[in-house]
């Protein structure tokens, strides 16, 4: 689950990590009201207005200015709440803005310059840990930093049976470049930051840029927190951090039937038991000259109640040229998928784009047998092969 830069910095807060101070607003009014109490709370006099959206690159795309007066923080504001804003993380329709948040500036003059780092904590699957990673290009891509310049990038894995310790925080900040009173604060910085990803079982933490102030002080600037949804059971007060309007409402449609269901930008809907399964699918389609236009997941609790819902959801989406069904019959079985698509085909009504179903595994000769006499417009297969060659032929 994805959250919120303010969101994100709160949490951070609450575990020690120092933050670049804002507050966050949904009109214009309410973000003069904002600037006048951060002035207050920490005699900042110029501001930065940041659109909250889901997306990496709002500066690039126009959603983050700096604000030299009070008035510069309604106007802004005004400009920035309400637009599309268009990143090369959102797609060319872009999101729109409902939040903004006002932050104190931090780039003040001092005896040294500001110095921006790149820091982030994921799970390293290929080594079964977690690994720390930073680079000195702090502000930057850090996918183009990682292509052109490897050597910039430095890692550090952690031992999950002892956890971090304190030589690799020191080593990570010796390796930045630091010293005196910013080492000891990059030191600090990191040890809370690590603490907070643990404790609220996150998938990933990155602060772009780490800020090294011009008077030594380390902060979050920025703030991309992602929670495991697994783990959001433990967590109730996060899970109600979950804002809807930043997802796509498909997705959302389909988690409250139960089904795992992200959507693509191809013309082949697709309907699969298992995600190893659904992969394969994709795959097929992609081979047969198609592109997926979803990745539906109906889980092992497949009922005709959710192969409706399924078949709900891919019809909403207008791209879709055909739909694949394919599903392995283990713990659901395949008559009881056959009736949902009987079912739900007789519900909708008449359904436009072709049907392909294959069914395998527990009772795939009783539901073959239940498509066959429904007397719908919908084509059969046996082998991957078989399915492959129908979608290429519904599509040519």
């Amino acid at each position: 689950m994805n959250i919120h830069e303010y969101q994100a910095k709160d949490i951070l807060k609450q575990y020690g990590v120092k933050i670049q101070e804002g507050i966050v607003a949904d009109n214009p009014e309410k973000a003069l009201e904002a600037a006048k109490q951060l002035h207050a709370e920490t005699g900042t006099n110029w501001y930065v207005v940041k659109a909250q959206v889901h997306a990496g690159g709002r500066g690039k795309g126009g959603g983050i200015k700096l604000a030299q007066s009070l008035n510069e923080v309604k106007e802004l504001s005004d400009q920035i709440l309400g637009m599309q804003l268009v990143t090369h993380q959102t797609g060319p329709q872009g999101k729109e803005v409902h939040k903004v948040l006002i932050a104190e500036d931090v780039y003040y003059p001092g005896d040294n310059e500001p110095k921006e780092f790149y820091l982030s904590i994921l799970l390293d699957r290929s080594n079964n840990c977690n690994v720390i990673m930073a680079s000195t290009e702090g502000g930057m891509d850090i996918e183009e930093v990682a292509a052109k310049t490897p050597e910039k990038i430095i890692k550090e894995r952690i031992d999950p049976s002892v956890g971090l310790q304190g030589f690799q925080a020191r080593k990570i900040a010796f390796s930045l470049g630091l010293q005196g009173n910013a080492f000891k604060e990059m030191v600090q910085f990191i040890n809370a930051l690590y603490t907070a990803y643990e404790s609220i079982d996150a998938s990933l933490f990155e602060i772009n840029p780490v800020l090294k102030t011009s008077d030594e002080k380390i902060l979050a600037v920025d703030a991309k927190v992602n929670l495991d949804d697994n783990a959001l059971f433990r967590h109730q007060d996060l899970a109600e951090l979950r804002d809807l309007s930043e997802e796509d409402p498909l997705e959302v449609e389909a988690s409250k039937s139960g089904l795992n269901y992200v959507k693509l930008d191809g013309n082949v809907g697709c309907m699969v038991n298992g995600a190893g399964l659904a992969m394969a699918t994709m795959d097929i389609i992609k081979l047969s000259g198609g592109d997926p236009a979803n990745f539906l997941d109906v889980g092992g609790g497949a009922n005709p109640k959710t192969v409706e819902a399924a078949f709900r959801i891919i019809l909403k989406d207008p791209n879709v040229k055909a739909i694949l069904i394919n599903i392995f019959g283990g713990i659901v079985r395949c008559d009881r998928v056959a009736k949902g698509v009987v079912e739900a085909y007789k519900n909708i009504g008449e359904i436009e784009v072709p049907i392909i179903v294959r069914l395998q595994g527990t009772n795939a000769e009783e539901g073959a047998k239940i498509i066959e006499e429904s007397g719908l417009k919908v084509s059969s297969a046996i082998l991957l092969k078989d399915a492959a060659e129908k979608v290429k032929e519904v599509l040519s």
